[in-house]
């Protein structure tokens, strides 16, 4: 299932996170994107392995670009977790285990050589998966398994392209130990506002 869906709608942001309104998906990323809810997730194998993707070449923002393993948007109401899980099986057909915001209150922005921007306010998680990737070929292009600390040295060095919010991560997540899956989790109490009626 493809997140561009007619009527999907995203949740619109205040500068202290708060919800203020929804747009369309379909509409809102252009070159006055609104400061809008979402999050990145980073999935790791039970040795520490990075799933790596590449967006899909028809995705209208970064296509064709490696980054983390899937990132997406809450719908309005719509729980964090809930919202993360969802978008696992709609691009890869994996199930989520260990779900752990590590970056709660990530914000960035970034302009695409076009002009579009992305504003987002994109708390950071890991998880953990037994589930081989399926990717679906409207999100995800290509697909690699890589070991963490192989990622991050090559994110660092300049030896790997990715988008603008996985560069960003990856060099805060640089801070946390070489194996990830001793990660600290973060505060669930941490993430904006308006991602707070996520958490059980």
């Amino acid at each position: 299932m493809a997140e561009t869906l007619v009527g999907e709608r995203v949740v619109l942001l205040d500068p202290a996170g708060a919800a203020v309104g929804t747009a369309l998906k379909s509409e809102v990323h252009h070159v006055a994107t609104p400061l809008h809810l979402a999050f990145s997730c980073y999935v790791f194998d039970a040795a520490g392995s990075l799933l790596v993707t590449k967006r899909a070449a028809s995705k209208p923002t970064w296509p064709d670009v490696w980054t983390n393993s899937f990132c997406g948007h809450p719908g309005p109401a719509e729980d964090m977790a809930t919202a993360l899980a969802r978008r696992a099986a709609d691009e890869l057909t994996i199930r989520l285990g260990d779900l752990r915001p590590v970056l709660p209150r990530f914000r960035y922005r970034a302009v695409m050589p076009n002009g579009v921007v992305e504003n987002e306010v994109c708390p950071v998680f890991t998880a953990t998966t037994a589930d081989p990737p399926e990717p679906h070929d409207s999100e995800v292009g290509a697909l690699e398994w890589i070991p963490w600390s192989m990622f991050r040295d090559d994110v660092l060095g300049g030896l790997r392209e990715v988008s603008p919010w996985c560069a960003l991560q990856v060099a805060e997540l640089a801070a946390l130990p070489d194996d990830p899956l001793s990660w600290p989790s973060g505060d669930w109490g941490a993430l904006p506002p308006a991602a707070l009626g996520s958490v059980a």
